[in-house]
């Protein structure tokens, strides 16, 4: 089953009002997407709390997806789970090790369509967050290596064109994600996305982004509207129709 059958069958359970389906966002309009965040044990999981809205908010003025406002939390043992195509896994330190329901459920979750963004909030490597979260990937999709995504990758171009990865800090140029078969179902960002994207209560950006500014907040809100596009279509942008014109995008 891929990502776009994934969330066909989702959409289709919530129509019947399974358990886990996601809330009509008004009478007669359907949610067609929900930012689903991992809770796990030790470490931060939640060390950007107030990110998401914004990023919603910003799904909806620049596309014709309907977003709930608010995430979802979700353990990996949770039922409600797989009612989910994306989830989003963030930190800055070390956690302890998934059980291995744990693993099996990701490893499902992922082999069977779903889609993990990992966002390296400390944007350090090497260190707490960041290499614990190798260390998982490797038991949970033993012998496949996390490797640089290159920009004609479709995530890179599901909505807008992008040469840039943004985010709260400029720690890496380029994302890593894990291969299997024609999808990507795993993107790891070393930039602190949530960073950029977060408003404080005022409704103020939080955080600084350095050393670029408002354009490497603008670079990071872009990221965060073609990654949850690609976890709702997959490769679809991989016909070779595109590929003419993103070469020569890319070149000027």
């Amino acid at each position: 089953m891929n990502r776009r059958s994934f969330l066909q069958c989702l959409l289709g359970a919530a129509a019947f009002g399974l358990p886990g389906t996601v809330p009509a966002a008004e009478p007669g309009r359907r949610i067609q997407f929900v930012f689903a965040q991992v809770r796990y044990r030790g470490g931060d999981w939640d060390p950007r709390p107030r990110a998401v809205t914004p990023l919603m908010e910003e799904l909806m003025r620049r596309t014709s997806v309907t977003a709930a406002p608010e995430r979802r939390v979700v353990g990996l043992t949770d039922p409600e789970l797989f009612s989910h195509p994306f989830l989003y896994m963030a930190g800055k330190y070390d956690f302890q090790p998934f059980s291995e329901e744990e693993v099996r459920n990701l490893r499902r979750f992922l082999s069977f369509g779903g889609f993990l963004l990992a966002d390296n909030t400390l944007g350090q490597l090497g260190y707490g967050f960041d290499r614990r979260f190798r260390a998982e990937m490797q038991r949970v999709l033993p012998g496949r290596e996390m490797g640089k995504v290159p920009l004609t990758h479709a995530l890179l171009r599901s909505y807008y064109l992008l040469r840039r990865v943004g985010g709260r800090t400029a720690t890496s140029s380029y994302l890593e994600g894990i291969q299997l078969g024609e999808t990507t179902p795993v993107v790891y960002c070393h930039n602190d996305l949530a960073g950029a994207w977060e408003r404080d209560g005022l409704g103020r950006w939080s955080h600084p982004c350095v050393p670029n500014g408002e354009e490497q907040r603008r670079d990071a809100f872009h990221l965060g509207v073609n990654l949850i596009l690609y976890s709702m279509t997959g490769n679809y942008k991989q016909d070779l129709i595109h590929v003419p014109f993103i070469r020569r995008r890319l070149t000027q």
